[in-house]
């Protein structure tokens, strides 16, 4: 392939489809990784041969494996997008345990193995980039939703660790962090939490009562008010493709907003975002 090549996870809505439009815009051509028949036969439809779409579980090794394969015989890749990711709500007193490992395999574990499945082919490419999004959740955490927070969390320890690693080899590791992004996200979250409230026990729905009504309360207004996703995909385009970007690229006046109160001592930030009675 003469022109620049790009692997986007999580590419059939919100901010990865945003990337994949983005790059096709800039000329590029983009590894879509989807999971459904729905989304490879929209990508195709709406990209033609502008995008390639690789069929990718993020709890599936096989499938990732052979798709990295794929990407290494068509030739050097030359930026990475690990997007993909979902978020698991509730109180982490009864949040199951199979449901917690299932969150940290996508969101982390599943990051790593893609990136591990592409590096060949980003080794072949002169100044590639690995562009993982992670979130301002991975800044400040909050209750009702920490199993999602501690897999942003460990992204960054993660990013950080792969910038160190892979510097000698000219490879750049960079992180987006953005605040809520406009996206579909937020109508499933708002289903997945009525799921989860209403499988806790009678004891547990009237413990947590505050703090569910509270996070419901803030989805909604993070719904209304999320950045566009196409505002996130430029600063991950940016990233991929800037000169010399910087290792880690907040997204939104809120994420900012975090950024700050994650520097506050904890008592007082406590104070600031605790939902009250």
């Amino acid at each position: 392939m003469t022109r620049p090549s790009f692997v986007v996870t999580g590419a059939s809505s919100g901010i990865g489809r945003a990337c994949v439009a983005e790059l096709v815009r800039r000329g590029a051509h983009v590894w879509a990784g989807v999971r459904t028949d729905a989304d490879e036969t929209d990508l195709a439809r709406t990209y033609g041969e502008a995008v390639t779409v690789l069929r990718m579980d993020l709890r599936d090794a096989a499938s990732i494996a052979a798709c990295g394969e794929k990407v290494a015989a068509a030739g050097p890749l030359r930026g990475l997008v690990n997007n993909a990711g979902m978020a698991r709500p509730g109180p982490l007193e009864h949040v199951p345990l199979d449901d917690f490992r299932h969150q940290l395999e996508v969101n982390v574990t599943g990051q790593l193995a893609v990136t591990q499945a592409m590096l060949p082919a980003l080794r072949a490419a002169s100044g590639a980039r690995v562009v993982t999004v992670g979130s301002m959740g991975g800044r400040i955490a909050g209750p009702m939703v920490g199993p999602y927070h501690t897999s942003k969390f460990a992204l960054v320890g993660l990013t950080d660790s792969l910038r160190a690693e892979l510097a000698p080899s000219g490879i750049g590791v960079i992180l987006v962090e953005p605040g809520a992004v406009a996206t579909a996200i937020w109508s499933r979250a708002r289903a997945a939490a009525e799921e989860v409230r209403a499988a806790l026990p009678e004891a547990a729905r009237e413990r947590y009562a505050v703090q569910l009504d509270e996070a419901e309360r803030s989805a909604e207004r993070s719904a209304r008010a999320g950045v566009p996703p196409e505002r996130a995909a430029r600063v991950v385009v940016h990233a991929l493709t800037a000169r010399r970007p910087a290792p880690r690229y907040l997204v939104g006046r809120d994420a900012r907003i975090a950024a700050v109160l994650a520097n506050l001592p904890f008592r007082l930030r406590y104070r600031l975002t605790a939902a009250k009675r």
